[in-house]
């Protein structure tokens, strides 16, 4: 059966139970139908009781394939639930540039599933529609002060921000903007970004409250002067219409596994060019609401791993209990060379050269001083002969080791696993970050790409070096460092996969995200407005008369 109709078949039960069994009562929901509800955030966060502890689940250097990592996340929930743990997992919102190009919906896979999925997918409750609308407000505010006389002096060549949508499309990378005559504003180069990459978005994911939320608003750069002057969004006083917006996209959505347990959708940040987790606002919220959290980071430990370590852990106050790398088989014999057509059959040669990538990851969750479990995503036609050698390696690492065949069984294909993470939870904790906000931002830059990514130095462009002088003038040289840099491999060139040697990493630019609270550095030919590829996703959807969506 198809993921589509699996979901068909599943016995959905009305949000408000769902939410009972965490105990959210019915008036603190914002229900969106039957089966999608907004939490009310504020009362549950001011509850005196015990927040639970986070299960952090990250991965391997990922493929075009998928490895799976959001269907354990699920199952994960759902076996640690069915084992009489109170359990919720927290997930991001799937964006439909992804939905639309390679990567396809983003709700899970077989029997570890979250419903409804199709609208899930499928702009959910508008919370990525309201980031690209306030992101998009503030531009036009920008471009309508310029055209009114600019008495900011903004200077249009030094506009940073960019516009945003959230489909992928190359063709607006790099554009010209108020052609037509006086009438139509002053012409001048722009472009697009991928919302998920908004800046916007990411305060929304980092923000704790509508306060906070403003807070960081205000904050956005938003270009220079012509005498090189810093202007945020406060001097064109649009926080305030960017919050009501905003006011909805902030309360973490609520919806249910194929199993009827309690998952948080909420926050859409990319892993490769933004921090890549769900939003601090729903991860709080569930842990003042169960005894374990099962948070997904975005893409591999290198991208997301790192980032929820050190900026939302630190922001958010998370300490996680332990870390789930997920690989697959099939996955570790790519990054070994073997060829893509062949990954069904067995090659213990290619796996044993794939290993070093996870070894990788394992040292990359170790050096945060936590607990690690190594997660196979199984298939029908992984051989014995190499799950053994995944896990008699990974036992060697002092790692432990578990098969997860949630796609497969649902719930009960976890619980060798949620029992390995509940053995695992229970050792000893050394949580600590990777560097310190007050630290040099190359020296942060430097400590990420030498123990994240195994680079042998960091250059930097002219442009780069230019871009730190004017940081670092404008005092921002104690914010936090996200990376953005291809998620195909752990140096900044996609095509080096496995476990790439005597590499550097090439800054080429550096950006400030003043209210989300980190500088950007650029790594190699990183891109934040993605094309679609030859035969996009979307080719492939439809729907029928009945309204049954395929296709994803």
């Amino acid at each position: 059966m198809t993921d589509c109709e699996i979901t068909k078949k599943a016995k959905i039960k009305s949000i408000e139970e769902v939410a009972a069994t965490i105990g959210i009562p019915k008036e603190q929901l914002y229900q969106y139908g039957n089966f999608i509800a907004k939490v009310k955030p504020s009362q549950i966060m001011d509850s005196h009781k015990n927040s639970g502890k986070l299960i952090f689940v990250t991965g391997i250097t990922p493929t075009p394939l998928g490895e799976g990592k959001t269907t354990t996340t699920i199952g994960l929930n759902d076996a640690l639930n069915d084992l009489g743990y109170k359990t919720a997992a927290v997930i991001r919102e799937p964006s439909l540039g992804p939905v639309f190009g390679i990567k396809g919906g983003a709700t899970g896979g077989g029997f570890a599933q979250v419903i409804p999925m199709e609208d899930i997918n499928m702009q959910f409750t508008g919370d990525i529609p309201a980031v690209e609308a306030a992101h998009n407000l503030l531009q036009a505010l920008v471009d309508n002060h310029i055209y009114h006389g600019n008495p900011l002096n903004i200077d249009p060549r030094r506009v940073l921000l960019r516009r945003v949508m959230d489909v992928n499309d190359r063709a607006l990378r790099d554009i010209i903007i108020g052609l037509g005559g006086v009438s139509n504003g002053i012409p001048r180069q722009a472009g697009f970004d991928i919302t998920a990459s908004s800046e916007v978005m990411a305060i929304l994911g980092l923000s704790k409250n509508i306060t906070d939320l403003k807070e960081r608003l205000n904050k956005i750069i938003i270009g220079y002067t012509y005498d090189k002057k810093i202007v945020n969004a406060s001097m064109l006083s649009s926080t305030g219409a960017m919050a009501v917006i905003l006011r909805n996209a902030i309360k973490p959505n609520l919806v249910q596994t194929l199993e009827n347990h309690p998952v948080f959708v909420h926050g859409g940040a990319f892993a490769n060019v933004a921090y890549g987790s769900p939003s601090i606002i729903s991860i709080a919220t569930a842990l003042k609401l169960s005894d374990f959290v099962v948070v997904e980071g975005g893409f591999g430990t290198d991208l997301g791993g790192e980032k929820f370590m050190d900026i939302v852990g630190r922001i958010g106050g998370f300490v996680p209990g332990v870390a789930v790398i997920v690989a697959s088989v099939r996955a570790l014999k790519l990054h070994g060379g073997a060829n893509k057509k062949s990954l069904t059959k067995e090659n213990v040669d290619a796996l044993n050269l794939g290993l070093r990538n996870l070894e990788k990851h394992i040292l990359n969750m170790k050096a945060f001083g936590i607990p690690v479990v190594v997660a196979l995503n199984k298939f029908d036609y992984d051989t014995q002969k190499e799950v053994s050698l995944v896990r008699d390696f990974v036992q060697s690492k002092g790692v432990k080791f578990a098969l997860s065949e949630v796609w497969a069984y649902g719930g009960k294909g976890g619980f060798d696993l949620a029992r390995e993470v509940m053995s695992a939870i229970n050792e000893p904790n050394n949580f600590h970050f990777l560097y310190e906000p007050q630290e040099p931002i190359k020296i942060k830059i430097e400590r990420i790409a030498k123990t994240m990514y195994g680079a042998s130095s960091v250059k930097y462009t002219k442009e780069a070096e230019e871009d730190l002088e004017l940081i670092d003038k404008a005092g921002f040289s104690n914010l936090l460092v996200c990376m953005a840099k291809t998620q195909l491999s752990l140096s900044d060139d996609p095509k080096k996969l496995g476990r790439p040697d005597n590499f550097d990493i090439t800054i080429r630019e550096v950006r400030v995200s003043a209210g989300a609270g980190f500088v950007i550095p650029l790594a190699g030919n990183i891109m934040t407005m993605p094309g679609l590829p030859k035969h996009p996703q979307a080719m492939d959807m439809d729907i029928n008369k009945e309204g049954l969506i395929s296709g994803f």
